[in-house]
C-alpha cells in the first residue's frame, strides 16, 4: 500500500513538474504580447513559414537574438526600432518593413509613446527553436 501511494505522489508530482515547464516555456517575456497567426509547412522540404504579430508595451524591448531563417518585420502601428548586429539602429513606423538574415543578432525596441505591433513572418527550418537568444 505504501509503495502505491508513493507512486501516485511521484506521478502527481511529476505532472504538476511538467505543466510548469510547459508553462515556463509558453511564458512572455514582460512588455511583450505574442499571437501565434500561422504556422505552414512550405515548398523547400524541411522548411515553414510561421506568422506571429508582438505587440510591445510603451518602453518595452525583445531580448537580443536572432533565428534559423530570415525574418520580415512589418510594423503594425507605433514606432519600432530595430538594432541588427553590426548595422546602425533604424526606427520604423507604421507601415514600414524590413528584412532580417538568418542568424543576425537583433533588439526591437518600442520608442514611441504609446503601444507598438509588429507582424513578424519567419521562413524557418522547422523544428528549430524559433527565438535563439544571443550570447
Amino acid at each position: 500500500m505504501e509503495r502505491d501511494t508513493s507512486r501516485i505522489l511521484a506521478a502527481a508530482l511529476l505532472a504538476v513538474g511538467s505543466g510548469l515547464a510547459l508553462h515556463a516555456a509558453n511564458a512572455q517575456q514582460a512588455g511583450l504580447h505574442r499571437t501565434d497567426l500561422l504556422q505552414q509547412d512550405i515548398g523547400p522540404p524541411g522548411r515553414e513559414a510561421i506568422q506571429v504579430r508582438v505587440d510591445f508595451d510603451a518602453g518595452a524591448a525583445s531580448i537580443k537574438h536572432s533565428h534559423p531563417g530570415e525574418e520580415v518585420a512589418y510594423v503594425l502601428e507605433g514606432s519600432l526600432e530595430y538594432q541588427l548586429e553590426g548595422r546602425a539602429p533604424v526606427t520604423l513606423n507604421a507601415g514600414e518593413a524590413l528584412f532580417i538574415p538568418a542568424g543576425v543578432a537583433h533588439v526591437a525596441r518600442n520608442v514611441g509613446s504609446g503601444k507598438a505591433s509588429e507582424l513578424a513572418t519567419y521562413i524557418v527550418e522547422k523544428g528549430s527553436p524559433l527565438v535563439v537568444p544571443a550570447k
